[in-house]
């Protein structure tokens, strides 16, 4: 069982004006939710852990994710409101937020909810703004210290500063990470989000040596890069008729993930043991998979048909 942690929210999209207003299109999701429903169409055994309102969206998070088959005993459900992600796009389909969630349903994740985590875990992943806000983020940690070095940990900063502007916290918490993950997918975005003079190469030979098994950076249509302890891989982007690209880099890391299940690589030293030939077929693998993403409006993941 591979365990997701963190937020399930709505993503409003803006659809058209109206005679009185604006049109909207609200789809579930979140990063969180979209990479354990990515995982489930790609076939893994995958739960989520984390907290849902009772809310008529929260009702809708709910079922979508039983209907996607991803196990739900590890959620919470509380009278919070869901958190609302108004999602903008530019010409190129890059997409902008903003977050209407204080007080939201996602942050109420406190310590005692760890008793309802599944026993047996392949890996662990984390990422977005609840490893960030309290009280979720003080319970995602205590949860890697648990089962480090008993699974592997995966982890996608995936910088929302509209949640928390303070880059400080988002830099602090990489750096806790670093020598905790397995697996570390982070955006060439965030990277210059987190340190504009700090190069990919760099951080690259700073994060192996803090410990980092298998390091990954996304460059969106210039391809992504991957380094593990024995080898440096570079795969060029999927061409894709890009739509927007609300969820690619969600698409491409539950595509590692399950590449990794599939290759027995989820032993806590496997990933950072992969080879060159096995990192570009990781990297393939996931770049298909975020390029079939790109070509749907929304955080729509494919199904394993279609990426194979």
């Amino acid at each position: 069982m591979i365990v997701v942690c963190g937020e399930a929210l709505m993503d409003v999209f803006g659809v058209a004006p109206t005679p009185t207003g604006h049109a909207l299109d609200a789809r579930v999701g979140g990063s969180p939710f979209n990479l354990a429903v990515g995982l489930a169409r790609l076939r893994q055994p995958v739960a989520l852990f984390g907290t849902i309102s009772t809310d008529f969206l929260g009702q809708r998070l709910w079922q979508a994710l039983a209907e996607e088959g991803v196990a739900l005993a590890a959620v919470r459900r509380s009278a919070a409101p869901t958190t609302l992600s108004l999602v903008g796009t530019d010409a190129a389909g890059q997409p902008s937020y903003a977050f209407h969630g204080s007080g939201g349903a996602d942050r109420d994740l406190p310590r005692d909810a760890l008793a309802s985590v599944p026993p047996g875990l392949r890996a662990l992943h984390l990422g977005s703004y609840t490893a960030i806000v309290p009280p979720a983020a003080a319970t995602l940690r205590a949860l890697v210290e648990r089962v480090r070095r008993r699974c592997l940990i995966a982890y996608d900063p995936n910088l929302r500063l509209a949640v928390e502007p303070d880059r400080a916290r988002w830099r602090a918490m990489l750096a806790w990470m670093l020598p905790r993950a397995d697996l570390i997918k982070v955006s060439d975005e965030d990277l210059r989000q987190l340190d504009p003079g700090l190069s990919v190469d760099a951080f690259a030979r700073h994060a192996l040596a803090q410990g980092c098994g298998l390091l990954i950076v996304t460059c969106g249509a210039r391809g992504a890069l991957a380094w593990s302890r024995r080898a440096h891989a570079i795969a060029p982007a999927v061409p894709a008729a890009v739509v927007d690209t609300v969820g690619a880099g969600d698409s491409f890391q539950a595509a590692t993930l399950a590449w990794l299940a599939e290759h027995d690589c989820l032993a806590a030293d496997a990933a950072g043991a992969l080879h060159a030939d096995a990192l570009h077929a990781l990297l393939r693998f996931a770049a298909t998979a975020a390029a079939l993403t790109c070509g749907r409006r929304g955080a729509d993941l494919p199904r394993r048909d279609a990426v194979d």
